[in-house]
């Protein structure tokens, strides 16, 4: 299972900032999943064909079974991480951005602002996620039973979870 963490943000790509929202996607997935994987980290700064070409490469060239962006999915002029993802995504699957606004409005009025998605591009699934860590371990506790099954049906990577941290949804288990 190779998977990439994808931080989108022209400040941290310019070393201003430091990325709080690629490690903690990591924490997190060291600690639900334990089948064997491999997780690189890549900052890249924000716009439409910066994240659009980033992702086919991911998906095309290095065929990793996973990316998990975060970072530009608010209403800034800059954050255009959905536009450039839509344009890369073969088949889109709202309902994982839908779940997690839905989820984090529980802890945030303004996650009514964000513009998650997920999707697939070939045997790669990409998943948006928000920046603050407390926000990214609210969305990936919500929407991660389904990946491991998702992974399953496009070909991807076999991924299986702690039942004690997740457990994952396979139908007929």
């Amino acid at each position: 299972m190779r998977i990439t963490i994808l931080t989108i943000s022209d400040r941290a790509s310019r070393g201003e900032y430091e990325d709080v929202g690629g490690p903690a996607i990591e924490r997190w997935l060291r600690r639900a999943i334990t089948s064997p994987m491999e997780i690189s980290r890549k900052t890249i700064s924000d716009g439409f064909e910066t994240v659009r070409d980033e992702l086919i490469e991911l998906c095309d060239q290095q065929r990793v079974d996973m990316v998990l962006t975060t970072g530009g999915t608010g209403p800034s002029p800059r954050d255009l991480t959905p536009e450039a993802m839509r344009a890369v995504l073969v088949k889109e699957f709202p309902g994982f951005g839908e779940l997690m606004r839905r989820s984090s409005l529980d802890q945030v009025p303004t996650a009514i602002l964000s513009r998650q998605t997920a999707g697939t591009r070939g045997k790669t699934f990409i998943i948006n996620l928000p920046g603050a860590p407390s926000s990214i371990d609210v969305c990936l506790s919500t929407v991660f039973p389904a990946i491991p099954y998702c992974l399953h049906l496009i070909g991807a990577g076999k991924m299986e979870t702690d039942p004690a941290i997740l457990k994952a949804h396979w139908p007929g288990r």
